[in-house]
Formats: C-alpha cells, sequence, structure tokens
C-alpha cells in the first residue's frame, strides 16, 4: 500500500507566501505543512519511500528538499483539479493506497485510524468541524466538503451544497482505499471518464477536468458503493489563505 500526497497547485490565495514555495511547504505551526503530513503518515506505518507527492508547481523546489520521496508530476496543473491529479499517480494505486491533500495539518492517530478500519473506502471526518468557521471569512461553510453518514459510519452523502446543520461533519482530505476498493475507485473513474470527459459538466457545475475528489466519490455514492468512514473530533485544518494561516496557532490551541 502506498500513501499518496496531493500537492501539484500553487495556493493562489496564499499569495506571497507561495511565490517561491509550493503550497505544501508554508510553514504552519513553526513547520512546513508537508513534515506534519509525513508525521502522520509514519504514525500509520509508512516510510517516507513507500510516500508518493504529485507535484506541480514549483516541483523543483519540493524535488530538492526531500528527495527521498517518490515524485508523479502533473504537468496540467494550471487547467484540472484534484481528481485527475491523484490519477497522475495511478501506477501507484492498485495494491491500496492512503490518499491525502497536501495543505492540511492533521492528528497523526487520523491515519492509523484510516489504516485499521476494515472497510474497503475509509474516509476521515471531521465532526468538529464548524469551529473553525467561525472567524474564517474568507472560506464560508459553503465551500467545506462536508459528508452526512448514518448511525453505522456509512456515508450516505458528500457534497459542499450539504446544508451545515445537516452534515454529519468535514471530510479532511484523507481517505484510504484498500486494493478492493482502490480497484472499484479507478473503475468508477474510467466509467465516468467515459461518459463526462466530453460534456461541459460533471458534478455541479464542474466539468470532469475540473473534478474534485469529492465529486467521484458522491458519484460512486449513487452508483451504489459502500464508504465508510472515521471521526476526529478536531485535531485537523485546512490551510487555504493568509487569513486561515493567520489563524492556524489560535485554531490548533482550541483557542476559537
Amino acid at each position: 500500500m502506498k500513501a499518496v500526497i496531493i500537492g501539484a497547485g500553487r495556493g493562489s490565495r496564499l499569495r506571497h507566501l507561495t511565490e517561491e514555495l509550493p503550497k505544501t511547504l508554508v510553514p504552519i505551526l513553526g513547520r512546513p505543512m508537508l513534515d506534519s503530513i509525513l508525521d502522520a503518515l509514519a504514525a500509520g506505518g509508512f516510510r517516507r519511500s513507500d510516500v508518493v507527492f504529485v507535484c506541480g508547481y514549483k516541483a523543483e523546489v519540493i524535488r530538492a528538499a526531500y528527495p527521498d520521496l517518490t515524485y508523479v508530476e502533473n504537468r496540467d496543473w494550471e487547467q484540472n483539479n484534484i481528481l485527475l491529479s491523484l490519477l497522475c499517480a495511478r501506477e501507484h494505486l492498485e495494491g491500496g493506497f492512503v490518499a491525502t491533500y497536501a495543505d492540511i495539518v492533521y492528528r497523526p492517530e487520523i491515519v492509523a485510524d484510516l489504516v485499521r478500519s476494515p472497510h474497503d473506502i475509509t474516509l476521515a471526518c471531521d465532526t468538529d468541524w464548524r469551529r473553525r468557521y467561525v472567524n474564517r471569512s474568507q472560506h464560508p461553510e459553503t465551500d467545506a466538503e462536508k459528508l452526512r453518514a448514518d448511525a453505522a459510519g456509512r456515508v450516505v452523502e458528500i457534497s459542499r451544497r450539504i446544508p451545515s446543520e445537516s452534515a454529519t461533519g468535514e471530510f479532511i482530505g484523507v481517505m484510504k482505499l484498500s486494493a478492493r476498493g482502490a480497484a472499484q475507485f479507478l473503475s468508477a473513474f474510467e466509467a465516468a471518464r467515459a461518459v463526462f470527459s466530453e460534456r461541459p459538466e460533471f458534478r455541479e457545475g464542474r466539468s470532469f477536468r475540473r473534478a474534485y475528489l469529492i465529486d467521484l466519490l458522491q458519484h460512486m455514492l449513487e452508483s451504489g458503493a459502500d464508504l465508510h468512514k472515521v471521526d476526529t473530533h478536531g485535531g485537523y485544518m485546512e490551510i487555504d489563505t493568509l487569513e486561515d494561516a493567520s489563524l492556524s496557532d489560535a485554531w490548533w490551541r482550541g483557542a476559537i
């Protein structure tokens, strides 16, 4: 099983912080976000030799700083989005994988919980997610990748359009797929690409080329796939804007 970090984009809303650095190397809590992610992956049993990084913007900077990772390059990162970025690492997915966004910080035990999950597709869900939106003016709750789940932990919907009051929590961008789950995921990707790649819309106004990861996950749910969740009550934050970076210390301390 491999760990795949999806980190091709620039993160333009971090403005000057990403002029010379890829987004994942922006210091948060005193260290690059990537260091925190690698610590979390290590808690799940992944050595650096198991980690595949999907690079794009400032690829040469991250390759030089972390030469012990395996790299695949998304050469079209300015035109596509998270789903197609992940699929740049397709050759590393078939044996099962843990995927993580590159612009997040989260407790290491989250990955360990995902790896222990008996289910083929398991998503990490922050149940304390709304606390981080109270003073967040540039990234509203309507942008959160929310999910709903039943009492048994089975995910029934994943979409930004879920009303906040109806959401079980926020998908934090970290998920585990067993070899069987990876096969289901790749099959669903190919089927969706065959139908939607030439159409103007795949889901929620987005083309297939610009699809988010959650777009394919929701498509799978509607086709009968079983997705489950593991919870974290806080211990997660996404750094998308300069405002997020300025709030990160207080978020992590639970001060706001």
